[in-house]
């Protein structure tokens, strides 16, 4: 049985702090693979400007191939949408049903768990990561304490609302982002005039 971890987000684009905690999450040996979800809509961001859906997953793919243990999916772009996270869940479980499938989220995330679809089947089924975000205290109910983990790993405060800021205002944004992922937003003219 593999341990996948699910690592969803509109990656629009995908930055080097998503590189970071995904590294962190694989060297610590937490999941045996960390699958970096492209969603195609967010439902927590219905009515964000998103780049194509192959524009981010290309982008995210020249970050995954650098990492071991990470896979780039598209799985979440052939479900209804909009995607919620316990549907894909299922559908995945569904597909690979020998596999136990971990879902990776910001503690920005989890302080809005209860807002999450069927949160309280989540947490049953599947164990759920938790990595730091600046300003948010991780609070784990001693009732979850063996389905939800704090990850140690480091803080990092990039957001792709900066890198997509730089891009448009045509300023270069190295070091936010590998730079071939810089290079083709650029090349693509991605995220020119984005509002």
């Amino acid at each position: 049985m593999r341990k996948i971890g699910i690592f969803g987000g509109s990656f629009n684009p995908i930055h080097v702090g998503h590189a970071i905690i995904a590294s962190h999450v694989l060297r610590q040996g937490l999941v045996d693979q960390l699958w970096l979800m492209v969603t195609p809509e967010n439902p927590f961001k219905s009515g964000q400007r998103l780049a194509s859906e192959d524009a981010r997953l290309r982008m995210t793919e020249m970050v995954t191939r650098r990492i071991p243990g990470a896979v780039t999916s598209a799985f979440e772009m052939q479900l209804p949408r909009p995607s919620y996270t316990i549907d894909t869940l299922r559908a995945l479980q569904a597909k690979f049903p020998d596999d136990e499938f971990h879902l990776l989220i910001g503690a920005d995330n989890w302080a809005a768990w209860e807002r999450w679809k069927e949160a309280d089947e989540i947490v049953a089924r599947h164990h759920v990561l938790v990595y730091p975000r600046l300003g948010f205290e991780v609070v784990i109910p001693p009732a979850l304490a063996n389905r939800v983990a704090l990850v140690d790993a480091p803080i990092i405060e990039i957001s792709s609302t900066q890198v997509r800021e730089l891009l448009a205002a045509g300023k270069s944004a190295a070091f936010y982002v590998p730079d071939d992922v810089e290079q083709f937003a650029t090349r693509h003219k991605i995220y020119n005039n984005n509002d």
